[in-house]
């Protein structure tokens, strides 16, 4: 038997079929717990096979959802383009996307010395821009179209990060990827508007997730991260998921081309 409570609130994405890249880790495995609770049918995508297909079943099994798992490179059109065919397979259509896949370096700085751009190999750069932003654009590229085609609009939301707005030395093709993903949020928010496609996106602060992992370990990288927000803490991925919700769910309904920063405070205004 439901709950009275259950009976009164269903769920916020109660039907809605939505497509998470990067799904089987940190903030994008947290969206879809999070969406599956709230109704949601999914589908995710993302590099690691088996711990995509893990998560799929584990959700699946826990809130009585459907959830299917793909394989994605978000870097390659083809591999984008055949995700977003598996989902609109599995699911029928997509109401909704997080494009979460990303990474925080390439690691390819051998130097030895302090990382800068004047010593950041291009193939390092390009594979940050390749991944963050560009895999961006082909992901809300691809589920656009389809949108766009079936005439019913939808809701993209990509995942940004604070470091679109502080610059964090030694780490400039991350905070130039992640300046991208804002400006590409809020031209594709213009130019779906009259398709009735809302497209805003998360810029996230230091949270505890996989790409965080290192620094957390380190007291002294603990500490900075800590030390940079008011708050005083790092984020929970819950945190983020339920940032996303509120984008994904009609409470935003009057909301695009906006990026919501939960980030403890790192910067207002």
């Amino acid at each position: 038997m439901t709950s009275a409570h259950q009976d009164l609130r269903p769920g916020r994405l109660s039907g809605k079929k939505i497509l998470i890249t990067g799904g089987a880790s940190g903030l994008g495995l947290a969206c879809a717990e999070r969406f599956a609770e709230e109704g949601a049918d999914l589908y995710l995508a993302d590099l690691n096979r088996e711990a995509g297909e893990a998560a799929a079943q584990r959700i699946a099994s826990r809130f009585n959802s459907q959830v299917g798992f793909t394989f994605l490179d978000v870097t390659q059109e083809s591999s984008v383009e055949a995700a977003v065919s598996a989902a609109l397979d599995a699911l029928g259509r997509l109401d909704g996307c997080v494009a979460s896949a990303g990474i925080s370096s390439a690691g390819l700085n051998e130097t030895g010395s302090e990382k800068t751009v004047l010593n950041t190999p291009l193939a390092g750069w390009q594979k940050v821009i390749d991944v963050n932003l560009t895999g961006v654009m082909l992901t809300c590229r691809a589920v656009g179209r389809h949108m766009v085609e079936r005439g019913e609009g939808g809701v993209l939301v990509n995942l940004a990060s604070s470091a679109a707005r502080i610059a964090l030395p030694g780490a400039a093709e991350y905070c130039v990827s992640k300046a991208g993903v804002v400006m590409l949020t809020q031209v594709m928010a213009m130019e779906l508007l009259s398709h009735g496609i809302r497209v805003n996106a998360i810029g996230p602060g230091f949270i505890e997730t996989p790409m965080t992992a290192a620094m957390r370990e380190d007291p002294e990288g603990r500490a900075r991260m800590e030390g940079m927000t008011p708050m005083g803490r790092l984020g929970k991925p819950i945190e983020i998921a339920n940032a996303a919700l509120y984008l994904l769910s009609e409470e935003s309904s009057y909301t695009t081309g906006h990026t919501l920063y939960p980030n403890g405070g790192i910067f207002v205004g």
